[in-house]
């Protein structure tokens, strides 16, 4: 059944929606004219994963998130971990692309990991006019030994998500014995999200924030993946950023989703919902900004404690580190400035980063 959107409460939802527009606003010039919005940008990441997780009923350490990204895990990943870490590759993949890529159906269905059909995929246009004489050399042609390389990750490639390599249908109902799975085969994914994309493009005439609103209530109605439930979010920060209110970056929606209570969140009353949804947009950006004062204060004093130190110094590739991610260990600092993890020691005392740990093992640094 399609979400319908029927009449909505204009008068009670007037001061929330005009509360997180201005919030919004107000933090998306910050980001772009900020010097360290792009630090900010990619800490929120982490944030939004961790955040998300826990307003779906689930606890994943910051810490473990980020050596986990980086490589670095301490024990092996748990399947809750595996997720968060999803959310943040997601998060990347839609700043990386267009604006609008995320909410269209190729975005949505290349995230879920479903295949499509062979008629609704884009079909090759044969080149015509200026440069049709052109053709591939035979020195771009791959080598066979990596040639082989892509045939054993293409038939390898339903391992990671769950779909037969070279399939043009939509998955099966199935059972994944590495995941412990099994689909319902009632649950038709490719209806559900057209049904959603349907409402994405009747909230168009409503102001950006209500429509986001709305959708992210859709998405909790309709459920359109079994598996991927933590794309809603993704999609309603990249709704934001699709129409313009949010350029800069992508809005980390869990962070003020994740203050809204409960009974806010899943109360009977759409309007409640709604207002929830507004205010929790409201509250993720105002917490945003603190963050970007958190850490233009952070850099000025990390950058007076680098001058006068020669050109070739690590400490500006340490300080970016430091700044872009919410906590940085030995190993991955002598990593990012080509240095040993003793000469990283020998960087955070310079620095004067606060520990966060409070170990003589497995220590770690940041600004929180």
């Amino acid at each position: 059944m399609p979400y319908e959107i029927g009449k909505l409460n204009l008068e009670a939802l007037l001061s929330p929606i005009s509360a997180a527009e201005d919030a919004l606003a107000r933090l998306d010039e910050r980001v772009a004219r900020s010097e360290v919005g792009q630090g900010f940008s990619e800490r929120a990441d982490f944030f939004e994963a961790v955040c998300n997780m826990w307003v779906a009923g689930e606890l994943v350490h910051l810490e473990d998130l980020v050596l986990h990204d980086a490589q670095m895990d301490v024990r092996a990943p748990s399947h809750e971990l595996v997720i968060a870490h999803r959310i943040v590759r997601a998060r990347r993949r839609a700043v990386r692309n267009d604006p609008g890529w995320a909410i269209s159906r190729a975005g949505i269905m290349a995230f879920a990991g479903i295949a499509e059909q062979e008629d609704e995929l884009p079909k090759k246009i044969e080149r015509r006019g200026e440069g049709s004489y052109l053709r591939m050399d035979e020195h771009d042609a791959l080598p066979p030994e990596l040639a082989e390389f892509d045939e054993v990750l293409a038939e390898t490639s339903w391992l990671v998500e769950a779909v037969p390599s070279g399939s043009t249908i939509t998955r099966q109902p199935d059972l994944i014995v590495g995941e412990l799975v099994i689909r319902d085969p009632d649950w038709d994914e490719t209806e559900r999200i057209s049904k959603w994309l349907e409402l994405v493009r009747k909230v168009e005439a409503l102001p950006v924030t209500l429509a986001a609103a709305v959708l992210w209530d859709g998405w909790e109605q309709l459920e359109p993946l079994q598996r991927q439930h933590w794309l809603g979010q993704v999609l309603v920060s990249g709704y934001l950023r699709s129409r313009g209110k949010v350029r800069s970056h992508l809005l980390a929606f869990s962070v003020g989703l994740r203050e809204m209570p409960r009974e806010r969140r899943r109360a009977r009353d759409r309007s409640t919902r709604l207002i929830a949804f507004l205010d929790a947009m409201r509250a993720a950006a105002i917490a945003g900004m603190k963050d970007i004062d958190r850490l233009t204060l952070a850099k000025h004093q990390l950058e007076r404690r680098a001058v006068g130190k020669r050109s070739n110094s690590s400490l500006p590739a340490a300080i970016e580190l430091i700044l872009s991610r919410p906590i940085v260990s030995a190993h991955m600092l002598a990593k990012a400035a080509g240095i040993t993890p003793r000469g990283a020691l020998n960087l955070v005392s310079a620095l004067g980063v606060r520990e966060v740990t409070g170990r003589g093992r497995y220590r770690a640094w940041g600004i929180l």
